[in-house]
Parts: structure tokens; C-alpha cells; sequence
């Protein structure tokens, strides 16, 4: 005669516990990591972003005004007849990791053109991933 055995309630029990445990320890460092991610791919876009920038004002002749934003980078702007773009592959690059649009002024007040994303928050300052993820330095 076969019976059959399966798992006893305190078994089961006792797995869901180490499995809880493992969870609480192993967790917070990868969210720890998945917030820094996401700040070194601001960092990356910026950098995509800005060399975007400077191929348009080879061909341009300056880089996109403040108002003309970096939509220039995907659509020529009106008034604008040497323009070869678009100068990004993908739309989506003008939006930072946390879905805010990324800031751009020209003339800027740190360097030719100022970039920059205001991070988690997307308010001024901030430490971790709050902090601002800016082009000038």
C-alpha cells in the first residue's frame, strides 16, 4: 500500500520564513542599486543629449534656443534650412529615468548651453537620487 506524504504545515512554515528573511536582507541593496541605475543613465543621457547638441550647431550654425527647446534635435524648426536631422534616434532620450523632460537653456549660465535633470524629485538640490544631474560638471 503507497501513501502519500507531503509537506507538514510547520514545514511549509519554516520555508516561508527563511524565504522572508532572504528578501529583507537581499532587497534594499538591490533597490539601493536600482536608484543609482538610474542616476548614471541621467548621467549617460546628458551626455547622449549634449552630443546631440553640439553636432547640431556644426550643421546650424548655434545651438537651439531656449524656446525651440530640444525638439530642435528631432524636428527642424521653423526657420532653420540647414538642418540634417534628426539628431537623436529616439524621442524618448529627451525624458530623464524618473519620466520628467529634461532642462535645457541657451545662452547658459554655467557653460555654452545648460542641461540638466532635477532627479527623483525634479526640485532643486537634493542628495542620492534627488540630486541634480547637471552638464557642466
Amino acid at each position: 500500500m503507497h501513501t502519500q506524504r507531503g509537506f507538514t504545515l510547520l514545514e511549509i512554515l519554516v520555508v516561508l520564513v527563511i524565504l522572508g528573511l532572504l528578501a529583507g536582507l537581499v532587497g534594499p541593496r538591490v533597490l539601493k542599486h536600482l536608484d543609482s541605475s538610474k542616476t548614471k543613465t541621467a548621467m549617460l543621457q546628458i551626455q547622449e543629449l549634449g552630443a546631440a547638441l553640439d553636432l547640431y550647431r556644426l550643421e546650424v550654425g548655434s545651438y537651439p534656443s531656449t524656446e525651440q527647446n530640444l525638439d530642435a534635435l528631432v524636428n527642424p524648426p521653423e526657420g532653420v534650412s540647414s538642418w540634417n536631422g534628426p539628431y537623436l534616434k529616439k524621442k524618448v532620450v529627451r525624458m530623464d529615468p524618473w519620466g520628467h523632460e529634461y532642462h535645457y537653456k541657451f545662452p547658459g549660465e554655467f557653460g555654452e548651453y545648460d542641461l540638466f535633470s532635477l532627479g527623483a524629485d525634479n526640485n532643486e538640490g537634493g542628495e542620492g537620487e534627488n540630486a541634480d544631474i547637471v552638464s557642466w560638471q
